[in-house]
Formats: C-alpha cells, structure tokens, sequence
C-alpha cells in the first residue's frame, strides 16, 4: 500500500508539473499569437473592442510592410552577425586569458564586465550620441556594429570564461610538455572543445543584437536602420498603424524562431556543457 501511494503521489505530482508548464508556455506565447493574429487583420479589427477573433484573413499588412523590411533586414543581419564576429574576436582571447592563465585581478575583471550590463542605457545614450556624433558614426552599420559589439562583449567572455574552464587542465600541461605555444593551446585546445559553448553564447549575441531597440533608435534614423527601427516606423504623425506594426514584427520575429527552432539541439548541448563531468 504505502508503495501504491508513492506512486500516486508521483503520479500527481508529475501532472500538476506538467499542468502548470503548459500554462507557463502558453502566458509566453500567447503575446506572440496575438500578434501573428492581429497582422491579418484590418486596422479596425485589430483596434476592435472587444476583440474580434472570427475574421478574414487579409494579406494587405505584410504587403505595406514588404518593401521597406528587405533593406531593414540586410542592416540587422550586418549589425547582428558582424557584431557577433567581432565580439568573439576580442572577447574569446581574454575568456581564455582569464580562465587558463588566470591573475589576482580576474576575478575582478570578470566582475567589472559583467557590471557594464548592469548600466541602464538611457544614462549614457548622451554622451554616446555626442561621440558617435563627433566620429561621424551615426547612422551607419560600423557605428551600429561597434555599439553592439561592447553590449555583447562581456557576455561573450563570461560564457566563454565557463566552458573553458571546464576542460581539465591537465589537456593543456601534456600540450607543454609537448612544447606547445600559447597560441597552439589557444587554437589547437580550448577553441576546438569549447565548440558547443561557442555555438550557443553566438546564438545569444545574435538575437540580443537582434532585439536590441533602445540604441538603435537613437543612433541610426535609415541608412542604417535596423528591424527594431523599422518597426517604430509604423507609429507615425497620423497615428498608430497597429495591424501594419504586427505584420512588421511578425516578419521581424520569423527569422529568429526559425534559426532557433533549427540550432535548439546545439543551444542545449552549449548551455548544458560542462555541467556534468
């Protein structure tokens, strides 16, 4: 008997888990259904009060939206992926620096870092505007690409700090009895099996910079205008074109869900990696 409660207990217990991770899943994406479902309709409907939920689709959103999303997407793939780029060129040298060959300031570095993301950005925005003003970066893509590259820097190095040093140290003293380099150890040991760890801290800084708004709108008006910007755009002097902002977001969106539906196996074994040994 008491083995019988046991498992009914489990057994309940399992389902009122999975109960309420079902309605989690559904709170996160009910935002996002909303918004695929307002990008078919008329601006009248997706105003409508109360909602309306039995109506014809329209396809007329996406195509106002259409042309001017293509030049918008090529600006946040440069600005995503070039910042990413350059994120790891500066930040995987120094994750490596501080996790193999480690000083009495690392700890403090590494915490220095991670308070810069901890600074709200409408206290610099002045100051950086002045700058890139001066420099004459603003509205373009290498000013778009610097301004995300220091977002995502510290994060790169703070993952990439963890996963390498999770591979034993004893990989690296059979490198220098061999008489490997520093730079041999660097691009012959911790970059090869820190692969998984790369692929998913690449895929965060991607869709941080993605989504970033705040500095885009700031720095950039439509040389070098980003998704985010183009879909402010719809929010104009004759007002709030709700169900055209849908359509804009909706195609914004798409690209992320489906890299991240596609690369979901490597973004867990990245984030899981190192954690059991």
């Amino acid at each position: 008997m008491p083995v019988k409660r046991d498992k009914n207990r489990i057994k309940v217990r399992n389902t009122v888990l999975t109960v309420i991770t079902y309605l989690i899943a559904i709170a996160f994406l009910f935002p996002l259904v909303w918004m695929f479902l307002a990008a078919f309709k008329t601006e009248a409907e997706a105003f409508a009060s109360p909602p309306v939920f039995a109506f014809t689709p329209i396809l007329e959103n996406f195509k106002a939206a259409l042309p001017s999303y293509f030049p918008a997407l090529k600006n946040s793939l440069i600005a995503a992926i070039g910042s990413t780029l350059l994120a790891f060129v500066l930040g995987l040298p120094a994750a490596f620096a501080l996790a193999v060959y480690p000083t009495t300031r690392a700890q403090g570095t590494l915490t220095w870092m991670l308070s810069t993301k901890m600074m709200p950005a409408v206290g610099v925005i002045v100051p950086l505007f002045l700058l890139f003003r001066n420099l004459h970066l603003l509205d373009t893509l290498p000013g778009l690409i610097l301004m995300y590259t220091t977002m995502n820097l510290p994060l790169v190095v703070w993952m990439m700090h963890s996963y390498m040093t999770e591979i034993p140290f004893a990989i690296y003293e059979a490198a220098k009895v061999d008489g490997a380099s520093v730079a041999q150890e660097f691009f012959g040991i911790a970059l090869p099996l820190s692969t998984p760890g790369m692929a998913a801290t690449a895929l965060l800084a991607v869709i941080f910079a993605w989504n970033e708004v705040f500095f885009a709108v700031n720095l950039t008006s439509s040389d070098a205008a980003p998704l985010s910007v183009f879909i402010s755009s719809f929010k104009t002097s004759m007002g709030l074109f709700w169900a055209q902002m849908s359509a804009a977001a909706a195609l914004t969106v798409l690209p992320v869900l489906i890299f991240g539906w596609v690369a979901q196996r490597q973004l867990v074994r990245g984030l899981s990696f190192g954690a059991v040994k």
